[in-house]
């Protein structure tokens, strides 16, 4: 696996009391990588992205981006990396054209290249519609675009996305994939997904994680092969946790 990721993760773990959420887990992702990070509620995953994002610290082990150090360079490393948060919590009494103003501005960015970068951002999500409302009026998919364009703002190296899609209608998802896809190849990108559809069509990792280790991590081909005939992401993890596999009719047999 290439070491010189714009991401790398070396055993980290965060226990909360007796509880291990993540275990010893170690990864790399490059340039040009969408993956996608699987898993059962509960299983690690948000509290992984958490710990790469700066928001939590990690019991042990270590995260670097873009050379930075986590711990050590907090500051650094936000300047690299674009978060949207699970549920992605905002200001409901902010419209979204005041929040993106807000973020833009604590990034740093002032007068016609604030402009830019928000105008930028609004069209990629397509936001216009909902750009003046207060953002608690607003439904849970635009809500979702303020907490993707925030995130995408200052066009960072890598981006972490808890369930970029959660709440989107068919057409949406399809444009926030759209999107994904083409920024690619400039960037490092890991998704969380309870959606198979979304791995096949975004990512070109898959990796599944379940109380808090890493069990599979290669291709979406790959992770079909390893469960074959599944339909649905449940079908697959239960293969990959089991061994099973999984016939036309939805039966499960001995792998």
């Amino acid at each position: 696996m290439d070491v010189s990721g714009l991401l790398e993760v070396h055993n980290l773990t965060k226990k909360f009391g007796p509880l291990t959420a993540v275990d010893d887990v170690s990864f790399t992702v490059a340039q040009g990588e969408v993956v996608g990070f699987l898993g059962p509620n509960g299983a690690g995953k948000s509290t992984t992205m958490k710990m790469i994002a700066g928001f939590l610290t990690p019991t042990a082990g270590r995260v670097q981006v873009c050379g930075h150090d986590v711990v050590e360079k907090p500051i650094e490393i936000k300047t690299c990396i674009g978060y949207l948060p699970e549920g992605a919590p905002l200001y409901g009494d902010m419209t979204a054209k005041a929040l993106l103003n807000f973020v833009a501005e604590i990034r740093g960015f002032r007068g016609a290249e604030r402009r830019r970068r928000i105008d930028d951002v609004v069209a990629k999500v397509n936001l216009e519609e909902a750009l003046f409302r207060p953002i608690e009026t607003l439904s849970k998919g635009f809500k979702r675009r303020v907490g993707l364009a925030q995130a995408m703002l200052h066009d960072p190296e890598l981006l972490v996305l808890d369930e970029p899609t959660d709440g989107l209608d068919p057409n949406q998802k399809h444009e926030v994939r759209e999107l994904l896809r083409g920024m690619a190849a400039d960037k490092a990108i890991i998704i969380s997904t309870h959606i198979l559809e979304e791995v096949d069509a975004v990512c070109t990792r898959a990796m599944i994680i379940a109380r808090g280790k890493i069990l599979f991590d290669g291709t979406p081909e790959e992770l079909r092969a390893g469960a074959e005939g599944a339909e649905s992401l449940d079908d697959v993890f239960r293969a990959i946790t089991t061994g099973a596999v999984v016939d036309e009719g939805g039966v499960e047999k001995s792998a």
